[in-house]
């Protein structure tokens, strides 16, 4: 199953680590980027490494365990993150969020780098992602070939400094930033990656108005959310997982349609009488992908 939520954790904050598996998160991103002070950030990377390599003494992640990502930092700092994370980490890591990505060329470094460290945590070839952050107007044109790097399985959107460079000041239902959005969107799908994972949201009580973002950003092709308080991933999970009669309806399409291919045919109706070809039968199959 593709992750829904992805929670935030500070990686200089080990009583928020101990306790972040148990948040009922898809997924957790362990921050050595923008949470920790910048005096603090060897002394993190130190800790992050330790919990990791404790995770994986005790055999990794536990069964349905949260996916776990960790944040590194941009350029060579973030090299020496990936490095130590990496060797520490074993099979406890899915991969790492690429702060402030700029250009693809980043990323085929970055991996060049995964690959000579992987053997030395017996890791299979590849098996570290990257999730590069577009927080840029530079990252925002490079984002397709950014899309097409090594590694890379998703992209996500850093806001508020992508705003910060636009020089944009987004109203209540971020319109400003639609164009940015879609564009992410676009540049994943064309690199046959998973959706971008949707921004973070300052909303932390007003769950109404998370939901209501939530549902806008999956409209425009978005899956998941990252998360910044736990109080959010209820919201997100509900947002991004098809309800019973959704996951029907995929079902029913699915079954229509293969019963107008034996019959010689490329198009049916539902049985609401709407036409069913191939690009509605996707939409069901990543119904069914996301209930299952």
């Amino acid at each position: 199953m593709i992750a829904r939520s992805y929670l935030y954790v500070p990686g200089n904050a080990p009583g928020k680590l101990a306790k972040a598996a148990d948040r009922a998160a898809d997924a957790l991103i362990v921050d050595l980027e923008d949470a920790v002070p910048q005096a603090g950030k060897i002394a993190a990377r130190a800790a992050v490494a330790d919990w990791l390599s404790d995770l994986a003494t005790s055999g990794g992640r536990p069964p349905g365990g949260p996916e776990i990502w960790v944040r590194i930092n941009p350029g060579e700092a973030g090299h020496a993150d990936a490095d130590a994370i990496v060797t520490a980490a074993g099979q406890a890591l899915t991969g790492l969020c690429v702060a402030k990505t700029e250009n693809a060329d980043e990323i085929e470094e970055l991996a060049r780098l995964l690959d000579a460290a992987e053997p030395r945590s017996r890791l299979t070839p590849g098996s570290i992602g990257l999730t590069p952050l577009v927080e840029s107007a530079a990252a925002l044109f490079a984002a397709p070939a950014i899309a097409r790097a090594p590694r890379v399985v998703r992209l996500q959107m850093g806001e508020a400094d992508l705003a910060a460079d636009l020089g944009i000041r987004p109203g209540p239902d971020a319109t400003e930033l639609l164009w940015a959005r879609s564009q992410v969107v676009a540049a994943s799908a064309a690199a046959a990656i998973a959706p971008p994972v949707a921004p973070v949201s300052i909303e932390t009580r007003d769950l109404d108005a998370l939901r209501a973002s939530t549902h806008a950003l999956a409209r425009l092709g978005f899956l998941g959310r990252a998360c910044v308080h736990p109080a959010q991933i209820p919201v997100v999970h509900e947002v991004f997982t098809p309800s019973s009669e959704t996951v029907a309806a995929a079902r029913e399409v699915l079954a229509r349609y293969q019963e107008s291919l034996a019959a010689g045919l490329a198009v049916c109706l539902d049985e609401n009488g709407r036409l069913v070809d191939e690009a509605v039968v996707r939409s069901a199959r990543r119904v069914i992908e996301l209930a299952e």
